[in-house]
């Protein structure tokens, strides 16, 4: 996923709101999102989650962070951030192939968004 996530960048224009279902985690991002990746590694296959990338710098979270459990696997590159209380996983954090810090955004706790109107790209993270 990480060589993917350098391709994904998306230009800074719309800032958008985003929470977990309870709204213990909140945030704030900023960015254009048209088109998601959808991930059939062991854990976005559970979580069905749909991804878009953004430089972390475009990113607030905007409630306590003792609200945010973290969770990490296999090489623990990548920080995987849900809820304490309902258990949804609104975002990741991790450094892109450059270096840059970089977050990835569950698009499906951005209400704003137009599920269906995405463009999904399928990513085969089981092969990775």
């Amino acid at each position: 996923m990480g060589r993917l996530m350098g391709r994904l960048k998306r230009r800074k224009t719309m800032r958008h709101a985003g929470s977990c279902h309870c709204g213990a985690v909140a945030f704030e991002a900023e960015g254009d999102f048209d088109s998601a990746l959808s991930c059939n590694c062991s854990i976005c296959r559970r979580k069905g989650s749909l991804l878009a990338f953004i430089p972390a710098s475009d990113f607030t979270l905007t409630t306590p962070k003792d609200k945010v459990a973290t969770y990490t696997f296999n090489r623990r590159v990548i920080r995987h951030h849900f809820c304490t209380a309902c258990g949804v996983s609104p975002y990741a954090e991790a450094p892109a192939p450059d270096g840059t810090p970089t977050v990835a955004l569950n698009l499906r706790c951005l209400p704003d968004v137009d599920l269906d109107a995405l463009t999904i790209t399928h990513w085969d993270g089981a092969s990775h």
